[in-house]
């Protein structure tokens, strides 16, 4: 079986770009919900994606990066008021993360 290590990297760029662009398509699809199922949302990805960087792309940079917009924008247009269930359930799958 391949490991992500084994995958090139053009390979992994161009899954990186469809799954952004993916995200930023599906705009109705809520931060509180990425991280209440898997762990992980768009300022992950751009926290990541600045991480990577080392040091050419600043948090906020990564994050408009993803977001294909800055942050705040992003947040006014599409972001809703997350309920309690939201937030209880991106409290316990991050408690999974590693």
């Amino acid at each position: 079986m391949a490991t992500m290590p084994d995958l090139d990297d053009k390979t992994a760029a161009a899954a990186f770009r469809r799954l952004v662009a993916h995200l930023q398509h599906r705009a109705d699809a809520q931060n509180v919900d990425l991280m209440g199922l898997a762990g992980f949302c768009r300022n992950c990805l751009g926290d990541w994606l600045a991480e990577a960087s080392d040091g050419a792309l600043t948090r906020e940079q990564g994050r408009e990066q993803v977001y294909g917009m800055p942050y705040a924008e992003w947040k006014a247009r599409h972001q809703q008021p997350a309920t309690r269930e939201q937030l209880a359930r991106m409290d316990e799958s991050v408690r999974r993360n590693p």
